[in-house]
């Protein structure tokens, strides 16, 4: 075997990492096991507080006689002070902290040789970031805070690092996200916002299953990708000498679910674009989409809106979630009642652009829009592409309270039905909408194209500007569209970023603080 120097990390030059590793010899030295297999608690520390809340539970005496309630708990010991004959402590856990008070005549430390002092081992080889286990009765200081007076003490783990600093705290961005144990242990928002995310996850589950939509799960990995205008990750099958894909978006697999018979289909998945990193955007991302045979866009509206006013109702009481700040940094209260504004793509730039797509020629658009949009894109964009320029530049900011945006320029996705208005359909547009808050797009949604003569055409006309030069673009599917050949009824389509979901109910900054590990950059 090649035997391999691995550098020691910079850690382990700090003092106070050496220091610890002596401690833990020494506790190793004196037959204790400083990493245990096992511990129960009886209670978390937010549900004991909230249990004794209105009661008086009794004093320190009565808790050391054993005549108050015995609990058991476990957590991370996080400040500590000596006091004579006793020494308190506050330990944590995931959901709040409680003071724990140890006696020099009274506390037992479980595994500690005969002859050693229980409170002098407290003292002298625990640490601040320590995971203890104590058992003891509750009590009331005279300054009214609850408190477990310790008749039982356990060492639970042994850590070699010592927690940041407890009077300034985890500032440092880079380090909460990359570090995320660390955020998670010293910031108490910063677990309640994660947890928050996982509560949305699960309502939005049994929201769909109350709908009878059925979860399944689709591959990640891909022979082509699509569903999406995006760059993808691209990686190496080594068994088939294959070029594989990760997943763009989950689409193309729901739909030949629908085409084998499965009547409503969602799934709630990770995602991945290889494109660029900012507050709003994360390269590998969770979305949810969802497929419904025999309905059109209006019904997936409706679903939509009823979604978001429920999670409101679930998370706050009310479809009212609050002061939430728009791109420019406004502060509006957002209300998700039901039913949501509609308006078309062409309305809306006529409203808050002031300008009228229809009595605009293409040279007209570029006029307007040069300056905003790359010189390479306008030059090169159809008219429905610039229509959406428009839209993006001059009306979506203004989109504050729920809206939907209806009726889209086909150029925008190769996937959509065309509109069933005459005239709509005549100019090509698609029966697609995309809801906006805060100026923030939040899902997007089609009456899905199940035309399979139309469908291969613009699969085709995507692959030419793929092979043009557009890395955007879809490739050609062809087992997609031998699916569509098959036959796949009227459905709606919806796909919602949870991510982005959760920045808007958690009034989160950055997608970096709903994501449990974000991607970094190297200098991060």
């Amino acid at each position: 075997m090649i035997t391999v120097d691995i550098p020691e990390p910079d850690y382990h030059s700090h003092e106070s990492f050496k220091t610890r590793k002596q401690k833990l010899k020494e506790i190793r030295d004196m037959g204790m096991d400083p990493y245990p297999h096992k511990y129960k608690p009886t209670h978390q520390m937010r549900a004991l507080q909230d249990k004794y809340e209105d009661s008086t539970v009794g004093d320190s005496e009565t808790a050391g006689t054993g005549t108050t309630d015995l609990v058991r708990v476990a957590g991370r010991l996080v400040l500590f002070r000596a006091m004579g004959k006793n020494a308190f402590c506050q330990t944590q856990d995931e959901t709040g902290r409680i003071q724990v008070m140890f006696n020099k005549d009274q506390t037992e430390v479980i595994g500690l040789p005969d002859g050693e002092s229980p409170l002098k081992f407290i003292e002298k080889k625990l640490d601040l970031g320590d995971i203890i286990g104590i058992e003891g009765h509750l009590f009331r200081t005279q300054k009214g805070e609850l408190t477990i007076f310790a008749k039982k003490a356990i060492l639970l783990c042994k850590t070699l690092l010592p927690l940041p600093d407890k009077h300034a705290g985890l500032t440092d961005k880079g380090t909460r996200y990359r570090k995320r144990w660390l955020d998670l242990i010293t910031n108490p928002e910063a677990v309640t916002r994660l947890k928050t995310r996982s509560f949305l996850v699960s309502k939005i589950r049994r929201y769909m299953e109350d709908l009878d939509f059925m979860e399944v799960e689709t591959p990640v990995l891909q022979n082509i990708y699509g569903g999406a205008e995006a760059r993808p990750f691209v990686s190496e099958l080594n068994a088939l000498h294959q070029t594989m894909y990760l997943r763009i978006a989950i689409e193309i697999s729901l739909k030949k679910l629908i085409v084998g018979g499965l009547s409503r289909v969602f799934e709630i998945g990770k995602v991945y674009r290889n494109e660029g990193i900012d507050r709003t955007h994360n390269p590998e991302f969770t979305m949810l989409e969802s497929y419904a045979a025999y309905w059109d866009y209006d019904d997936v509206m409706t679903m939509t809106e009823n979604l978001f006013a429920y999670l409101a109702k679930e998370l706050y009481g009310t479809t009212e979630i609050g002061m939430r700040k728009d791109k420019q940094g406004n502060e509006h209260l957002i209300d998700l009642k039901t039913p949501w504004n509609r308006l078309s793509m062409k309305d809306a730039i006529k409203k808050y652009g002031k300008v009228d797509p229809d009595k605009l020629s293409d040279s007209d658009m570029r006029a307007k829009l040069k300056g905003k949009i790359e010189d390479e894109k306008l030059k090169n964009a159809p008219r429905g592409k610039l229509i959406a320029f428009l839209f993006e530049e001059f009306a979506e900011h203004h989109l504050i309270q729920p809206h939907h945006i209806v009726d889209h320029p086909i150029e925008t996705t190769p996937l959509c039905k065309l509109h069933r208005n005459p005239k709509l359909r005549e100019e090509k547009f698609v029966e697609r909408f995309e809801s906006f808050i805060l100026g923030y797009e939040f899902c997007n949604a089609y009456s899905e194209l199940n035309d399979p003569e139309l469908q291969r055409q613009l699969l085709e006309d995507q692959n030419n500007l793929r092979e043009g030069g557009n890395d955007e673009a879809n490739p050609m599917d062809e087992e997609f569209i031998e699916a569509i050949c098959q036959g796949m009824p009227p459905t709606g389509g919806l796909g919602i970023g949870i991510d982005r979901l959760t920045m808007l109910f958690t009034d989160a900054f950055s997608i970096r603080d709903v994501v449990y590990f974000p991607m970094m950059r190297p200098e991060e």
